[in-house]
Formats: C-alpha cells, sequence, structure tokens
C-alpha cells in the first residue's frame, strides 16, 4: 500500500482552533522587549568553541534552531559534541517573559503558522543556532564506545558558531549518495547503532502514518491545504537518536550517585520526562492480535524487537502498531527533590530520560538543562529553577495535552473539509481495529491519507470497502460505514 499520495485540496480557515483552544500567537509587549534586549548573563564565563565545525539538522525553513551537532568516530568509538541554544541566559528569571513562556509551555504548531513559547525575535533570531553568527549554548560533549555506548558525558556553557543548515531530506540524499558533511559523516553509523541499542533496551518506535496538513503550493487566492503522510527516512532517525542519546545522560546526571538504598532518598534534584510501564494484559491482547494477523513473536521476544521487524506498508504491520499505542500511556513529568518518585524510567525509551534539546520549543528543557549544568560545575542548582520545578512540570502535563488536541483538531478539520464533497462514496480502508461494545472500528484509508472512525463490524486487518457517511467541517466530524457484501 502506498502511504506517499498527493490529493485534492480545500481551503481551510484555521483561526477558529486558535480560537476555540485560546492560543494567542502576539505576545506582551514587555516580553518581546525583554527578548530584543537581552544580553547573554554568561558572557564572560563561556569556554569559546567556536572552532567546532558544528551543523544544524531540521525541516526546510525552520528557524527555531534549538541544535546543532558534530559527530567524529574515533579510534575506539564515537565523540559527540551537541550545541543546545541557552535560552536560560537570555531570559530574566521572574521577568514578564519568564511569567508569559510559563504560561505557554511550548510552541503550538499550526498548518499556516505557529503559536511560539517565546517570541520570534529570540526563537527565530537571538537565540536560534543560526549559521555563521556567534550563539551562546550549552554544549554537551558525549564520548562513545564502538558500540555507541555512553562512557562520560558533561555539559558546559559555550560559544559556539554553525557551519552550516541542513534539513532531512538532503542529509538523505547526500547519505545516500556518499557525500554527507563531514560534521555527520560518522551519522548512518552511529544512529544504526543506537536504533539496535534501543531495541535491545525494549524501546518502542511505532511508525503508523503520520498525517500531516501542508499548504498546497498550486493554488492561487485563498489559501488550499492538503493532508498528506510524509515518509520518514533514515535521516530522521539518525537524528533522533542524538537527542535521545542526549536526554539519557541528562537524566543519568540527574542521577548519578543519588540513589541511597538505606535511607530510598535522592540527594539531588532533577526533572525527569516518565512514562510507567505498560500493563501485562497489553502485551497480552497484541499477543493475541498477532497470533490473529498471522504475525510470527516468539514469547523470549519483546515487543520492541518485533515491531520494529514488521514492514510498515503492510496492513498487518498497521493494525499491531496501532494496538502498540496501549503499551505507550501515562508520559508524565517527574521531579526529583529528595524522595525516590514510583517511576524513573521512561518505557517507550527503556531508560531514565530528560528533555534538554529544544529549549526554544519547550519550557521544561531550560529547567532541566541548567540542573544538567550545576550538576557537571558542582555548583547549587539556582534558585529560580528549584522554585519552578513544580509549576514547570504542571504547565508541560496541561499543554502536551493541549497541543495533542490542537494538532488533531487541525487534522480532523482538514478531513472534514476535503471529504464534505465526496460524502457517499466508496474508498478502499484498512481495519486497524475492529468494533467492541465501547467504540466503533478504526481505519486508515491511504487516498486521501485518513484515519476515522467506521460503523459496521468490520474484521480487524482486512482490506476492504467503506461508504463516507459524514463528513462535517463544523463538527470535524468524519465517519464511515462498513457493510458486509451480501
Amino acid at each position: 500500500m502506498e502511504l506517499h499520495q498527493r490529493i485534492v485540496s480545500a481551503p481551510v480557515d484555521f483561526g477558529a482552533v486558535r480560537t476555540e483552544f485560546g492560543l494567542a500567537s502576539e505576545y506582551p509587549p514587555g516580553a518581546v522587549s525583554e527578548a530584543r534586549d537581552a544580553a547573554d548573563a554568561f558572557a564572560g564565563s563561556r569556554a569559546d568553541r567556536r572552532e567546532i565545525p558544528l551543523v544544524t539538522i531540521d525541516p526546510p525553513g525552520a528557524m527555531d534552531l534549538d541544535q546543532a551537532l558534530y559527530l567524529e568516530r574515533t579510534a575506539t568509538g564515537f565523540l559527540l559534541y551537541y550545541a543546545i541554544a541557552d535560552v536560560a541566559a537570555l531570559v530574566v528569571p521572574g521577568g514578564v517573559l519568564a511569567r508569559e513562556s510559563l504560561a505557554r509551555g511550548q510552541t503550538f504548531y499550526f498548518p499556516d503558522g505557529t503559536v511560539p513559547l517565546h517570541p520570534t525575535v529570540l526563537s527565530e533570531d537571538r537565540a536560534s543556532l543560526l549559521p555563521d553568527v556567534d550563539r551562546p549554548a550549552a554544549l554537551w560533549t558525549i564520548e562513545c564506545d564502538e558500540n555507541a555506548a555512553p562512557l562520560r558525558a558533561s555539559v558546559t556553557r559555550a560559544l559556539v558558531r554553525s557551519r552550516a543548515r541542513l534539513d532531512y531530506t538532503t542529509v538523505q540524499a547526500d547519505a545516500d549518495a556518499g557525500r554527507l558533511h563531514p560534521s555527520i559523516a560518522a551519522l548512518p553509523e552511529f544512529g544504526r547503532l543506537r536504533i539496535e541499542a534501543g531495541i535491545r533496551r525494549g524501546a518502542i518506535t511505532l511508525r503508523l502514518p503520520s498525517q500531516s496538513v501542508i499548504r498546497d503550493g498550486e493554488q492561487t487566492g485563498i489559501d488550499h491545504w492538503q493532508l498528506a503522510v510524509e515518509p520518514r527516512t533514515a535521516a530522521d532517525d539518525w537524528n533522533e537518536q542524538v537527542s535521545l542519546l542526549t536526554g539519557m545522560c541528562a537524566a543519568a546526571i540527574m542521577l548519578d550517585g543519588n540513589n541511597s538504598e538505606a535511607t530510598g532518598k535522592l540527594d539531588h534534584v532533577g526533572l525527569l520526562r516518565t512514562m510507567p510501564q505498560p500493563a501485562p494484559t497489553a502485551v497480552d491482547s497484541m499477543r493475541r492480535t498477532a497470533a490473529a494477523l498471522g504475525v510470527a513473536w516468539p514469547a523470549t521476544e519483546s515487543a520492541a524487537r518485533m515491531l520494529a521487524t514488521l514492514d510498515c506498508n503492510t496492513p498487518a504491520a498497521l493494525v499491531l502498531m496501532s494496538e502498540a499505542t496501549g503499551l505507550l500511556r501515562g508520559a508524565s513529568y517527574t521531579i526529583l527533590n529528595g524522595q525516590a518518585p514510583d517511576t524513573l524510567q521512561h518505557s517507550a525509551i527503556g531508560a531514565p530520560y530528560a528533555h534538554v534539546t529544544a529549549p526554544l520549543r519547550r519550557l521544561a528543557d531550560r529547567y532541566a538543562t541548567e540542573i544538567c549544568l550545576s550538576h557537571c560545575a558542582k555548583t547549587p542548582v539556582p534558585q529560580w529553577v528549584l522554585d519552578g520545578l513544580a509549576p514547570v512540570a504542571d504547565t508541560m502535563r496541561r499543554t502536551d495535552a493541549l497541543a495533542n488536541k490542537v494538532e488533531r483538531a487541525c487534522v480532523d478539520l482538514t478531513e472534514a473539509t476535503i471529504l464534505t464533497p465526496r460524502v457517499g462514496a466508496d474508498f478502499d480502508a484498512v481495519v486497524l481495529r475492529e468494533s467492541t461494545g465501547t467504540r466503533p472500528a478504526e481505519i486508515f484509508i491511504a487516498d486521501p491519507p485518513v484515519l476515522a472512525k467506521c460503523t459496521g463490524t468490520p474484521p480487524e486487518g482486512r482490506h476492504l470497502q467503506v461508504r463516507l457517511t459524514t463528513a462535517d467541517p463544523a463538527t470535524r466530524t468524519v465517519t464511515f460505514a462498513y457493510q458486509p457484501e451480501g
């Protein structure tokens, strides 16, 4: 089944979604002034590391560049330098900008623009790791063995300069042609080793079709939008492994030397991204589904290994990956404040983990990075960080849920708008989940790429035809119906 489809487009107004969820893109003037006039609070104490030939890898057109990397293959393994925008150096604790970013929590992405965490003068200019300009950064140094397992990791404040701005498509093309930028020539080998290490840890990666709403560049006048499923490249996966490794090292720094078996306490502070282990019943349910679909899953093999071997273009894979979302529930933010919490691990990653690599777009990263900087420098964690951990964790929990709703609302609105003229038409579909007594079946349609509810009792994992019965932009509702032949 082909997942990358070009389809008809339609005019869609996403302003109503912004209004519904109370998201204002305009920043208070005082916060904008602070962002524009901010001076690097640590300018006199930074290490000058502008000699490192860092590069960034981001989607085309992105201006809020959080990360820049340099990866070197050494005689004994790998050396990674990972520069992260030092937002804390440009945000005055307790100021207007700090208060506004605490309220926002993160950047919200819409097809027609963003509602940013920070004013764009900071996120797309002053703090962004744009090429050929000096920028303050939190510079991670991670030494790895020949299997890309971390041996030593530290972070310090530095002055850096990116050499090039790359995007995923270009990196993938260069990798395929054997002409990768020298600063990331080792990235494919490193990424593959880290992916395999993740599978051994039990890390679960879902490769479900990811719907996106993109502008139809062939239309003029009013913006038209279309649904698409963009194929994920290996370069996406390799680059993701750099961020995941850094987040795991950050968690290790927060936890290092803090466990006391005698007292059950943790001496240091920290802010972890956690997820509990999936319920045994969820894994048992997946095993029954795999057996029904004829997918081999040895009793000794983990869910992570089984999912990694699936061909994501097959109906069976789509069904199992859809059901595997049930393994990834309960993600939250856990504060380390002297007591050992119930959960330290992030089960989807298979290790303790902390968000530290996207401070321009996510508030928690600013605080977690500051904790790691303090631990590595053996200095006290700043009071503004200690005072802010609980409010930040609350804000992140709230805005994570909101971001998911916003993304879903934009896709639902686009689906309903595009499909309105086709009510009554038949579509080829794959049944991801069969209906139960409490919920209708769920289906995936490749053209246009739609995930939707379906009435009737379509059998799970089957290719079949369904009929579009509802497409209502006002309620953002799309429903299909299945009627067995005969």
